[in-house]
């Protein structure tokens, strides 16, 4: 009974803690939303904050409909998780785990609209936020965090350097260059030109902010 006890104690104490850290994790959101807005031009200013609203919108939906089935589910041959889905089982679902992989997830999202900030219509980049929180990271950090293949060789990833920030960074060097410089990055000549942002304390701020909840995290 002692024993049983404990249990409990301990997986709501577990439950809590993930929990926070969602919360840290979550405002770093507000982190990127500032650092983005700042380093570009005010008339950008807008669509960068709704891109990395709409990360954590269209993220829940996606990881919601199928993503934390992908990467909490039982292991299927080291590659993608399944069965673990909160819309066929609400009450048997661990929401505080879903609640702390979601925040990283719109993280991975996130990470990309600063490589592609001043150049990427809204909708196109809520169609990647969507796909990418779907399948993309639920399957790669299932590999990681979800008993998959990287695991099974050992590999650890304490904090999410390669499951999300790796990934994200990855995505964005993609996404930059296929988009390629702003307009009016460079002169005729090939000379870059400095395109400076509007804010620099919104911007600093916002790099404080992520570094803080990293810290924290």
């Amino acid at each position: 009974m002692t024993k049983e006890i404990m249990n409990a104690v301990n997986t709501q104490i577990f439950g809590v803690w993930f929990l926070i850290g969602a919360a840290l994790v979550f405002w770093m959101q507000a982190g990127f939303a500032m650092v983005e807005a700042g380093f570009t031009r005010a008339k950008n200013a807008g669509n960068i904050i709704m891109k990395n609203l709409m990360d954590f919108c269209l993220g829940t939906v996606a990881f919601l409909i199928i993503g934390y089935s992908l990467l909490m589910g039982q292991d299927f041959a080291g590659l993608v998780g399944w069965g673990e889905s909160p819309l066929t089982d609400f009450a048997g679902t661990n929401w505080s785990s879903f609640t702390f992989n979601l925040v990283f997830c719109a993280t991975a999202a996130t990470i990309v609209s600063g490589a592609m900030a001043e150049r990427t219509k809204f909708i196109s980049y809520c169609i990647y936020s969507f796909v990418i929180s779907l399948i993309v990271y639920p399957i790669e950090a299932h590999w990681v965090w979800g008993s998959g293949w990287l695991s099974s060789l050992g590999f650890h990833d304490f904090a999410g350097s390669a499951a999300i920030h790796y990934v994200g960074g990855l995505t964005a060097l993609i996404g930059a260059w296929m988009l390629g410089p702003r307009i009016g990055k460079f002169d005729k000549d090939g000379s870059p030109r400095g395109i400076p942002g509007h804010s620099l304390t919104i911007g600093a701020l916002g790099l404080n902010m992520e570094n803080q909840m990293l810290r924290c995290v």
